[in-house]
């Protein structure tokens, strides 16, 4: 049975990038994805994400049926924030490197808005000022190939980011995903979830990269307090979708296919 899936991509990576990825779950499942998510000025970047779970809703409410919301880094927490919202809208979560945030961390991230210090706990200090010109092509593969958060993607992933994360630009290309608001993003990361997680009645699976610093230990625990949570790992980093996209979608078909078996199952029992 093909199923609906709506692919939510990380912060400052087009779903384009993301193209090997979907294109093996498109063979199996309809893929629905936005090629940027906080570009809609109807629905800006506000804080704890509130417009950005408020605009993926939106696209989600335009769909016939409920979906698998499958999501990398932000994209699987503004899910799960959308599925805390609206359960309705979904047959299940899979959260790819995503931290689902306990209390504490909810303190911390208030506490740093607060008191200015949010661009240290988070990618956005490191976010201002980066390169977002480049003459051609070419030398913008050889300027990502050379930094650490892209020295694993696979071949066709950067190649695929390269052509799809730049648009022409009067000196030459330029970054498609506007800086300031991959900046926005991150410092408006949310100190809450909209409601408590032991009240989500739908399945979710946090995939972990193994050598992962963005998923820790303390946030598989929160998985716990979903009813229906799973953890999962994969190799690599917190960038695995882009360095493993083969592994990657043979995983997330694999999750939705043991769902469809167990329901199956209870179909036959009852």
């Amino acid at each position: 049975m093909r199923e609906s899936i709506f692919f939510a991509h990380a912060n400052g990576f087009p779903s384009a990038s993301y193209n090997k990825l979907l294109r093996t779950l498109s063979a199996a499942h309809d893929v629905h994805c936005l090629p940027m998510h906080g570009h809609d000025q109807r629905f800006p970047v506000s804080d704890n994400w509130t417009c950005l779970v408020d605009e993926l809703l939106h696209h989600l409410s335009e769909l016939s049926q409920p979906v698998w919301g499958v999501g990398h880094s932000l994209g699987g927490v503004l899910h799960l924030h959308a599925a805390l919202r609206a359960p309705e809208r979904y047959r299940g979560v899979i959260m790819l490197d995503s931290p689902v945030l306990s209390a504490l961390d909810h303190w911390v991230i208030r506490a740093a808005k607060r008191f200015g210090f949010i661009d240290h706990i988070t990618p956005a200090g490191r976010t201002v000022g980066r390169k977002a010109v480049f003459a051609d092509a070419a030398n913008a593969r050889e300027y990502f190939a050379d930094k650490t958060l892209f020295r694993h993607f696979d071949r066709e992933c950067l190649d695929d980011y390269v052509q799809h994360g730049l648009q022409p630009d009067q000196q030459g290309l330029r970054l498609s995903f506007c800086p300031n608001t991959e900046i926005s993003i991150f410092r408006t990361v949310p100190h809450n979830h909209p409601a408590p997680l032991r009240q989500l009645d739908v399945p979710v699976t946090v995939v972990r990269g193994r050598n992962s610093r963005v998923v820790m230990s303390h946030h598989l625990r929160e998985v716990k307090k979903i009813p229906q949570g799973r953890i999962r790992s994969m190799p690599g980093g917190h960038m695995f979708p882009l360095e493993q996209p083969d592994l990657t979608a043979d995983l997330v078909l694999g999750v939705i296919a043991q769902h469809a078996s167990h329901k199956d199952d209870t179909i036959h029992a009852s």
